[in-house]
């Protein structure tokens, strides 16, 4: 799941120099918003998946959420973690939900099914929009769900359009929080409701890279959880609850290797995704957590 990231603002006295300064510092968000969105967009993406889910035995014509799901739950803990999110969120069928980071679209197809609300999804990745899009086709879900190509730091919608807001493993490639969680604020009415699952910054030290957000360290930008909180807080958003699930999810991790066969891939799974770098990366992520590198923070917040 992608969005673009950045630099912070660099602010010159001189009127001359501060319009030159902003023209870079826009530059540079936009070089690296692009080498976020090529981190994540290999090409070919939807015909994998298709044929994959073919090779599966599963009919092309008749998908439900379950077929996608373990390829299209692009996150930590994968369907489980969208499960309890959603039970946090809570959202009734008149809603309408904010999908920010989206990626192939699993989240918003299965809070759409479950709970009858509507969802647009937005994304940096052309890719990811398009394989989303054409998978929510393939379940039936075009009435209630969509997607379009956008910034998280500038969301394409007008203020207070939304009721509730989500995003899932997004903030790891985003510098600019106060920017992006003053967006969310922004496009949620008042009293609207935030559910956010973050990888946060653990107190065991830098990560190893590469990691399924960030082939190298340079488009990773974690906070601590504190520090999330904080800047949550301060643009004007109110901690319902606060959980962390890192042990968890390493439980959940040993239990799943447990039941791997060394050497057999399964014919779906996230590595469609992630490409041949996928074991790579899991052992890494494995290996953050373990070392108390990283934390996997839930959370539910009400926008003031």
């Amino acid at each position: 799941m992608t969005v673009p990231t950045g630099p912070p603002r660099c602010v010159v006295r001189l009127d001359n120099l501060a319009t030159a300064s902003e023209g870079a510092s826009a530059r540079g968000k936009r070089r690296m918003s692009e080498q976020v969105a090529q981190h994540y967009g290999k090409g070919g993406l939807l015909d994998r998946v298709l044929g994959a889910l073919r090779e599966a035995g599963k009919d092309l014509d008749h998908l439900s959420i379950d077929d996608l799901a373990p390829v299209d739950e692009f996150h930590s803990r994968r369907r489980l973690a969208t499960q309890e999110l959603a039970a946090l969120l809570a959202p009734a069928a008149q809603d309408h939900v904010i999908d920010i980071g989206s990626g192939l679209g699993g989240p918003s197809r299965y809070l759409a099914a479950t709970y009858g609300c509507r969802v647009s999804g937005v994304d940096l990745t052309p890719e990811f929009v398009e394989t989303a899009t054409a998978l929510t086709v393939r379940v039936g879900l075009t009435e209630l769900v969509d997607f379009r190509v956008g910034s998280a730091l500038a969301l394409p919608f007008p203020d207070g359009s939304f009721d509730r807001a989500w995003s899932q493993n997004v903030a790891m490639n985003i510098a600019d929080r106060p920017r992006w969680y003053g967006e969310i604020h922004r496009v949620l009415k008042p009293g609207g409701r935030l559910a956010i699952q973050d990888v946060a910054q653990g107190p065991g030290g830098p990560i190893h890279v590469p990691v399924n957000w960030a082939d190298r360290a340079e488009i990773s930008f974690l906070r601590t959880p504190e520090e999330t909180r904080a800047l949550l807080e301060a643009a004007g958003f109110q901690v319902a609850q606060w959980i962390d699930n890192t042990e968890a999810a390493i439980a959940e991790a040993e239990a799943e290797r447990s039941r791997t066969v060394p050497g057999v891939r399964p014919v779906l799974g996230v590595h469609l995704v992630v490409g041949e770098s996928f074991r790579e990366k899991m052992r890494n992520a494995n290996r953050n957590q373990a070392e108390n590198r990283t934390r996997l923070i839930n959370a539910l917040l009400v926008r003031v």
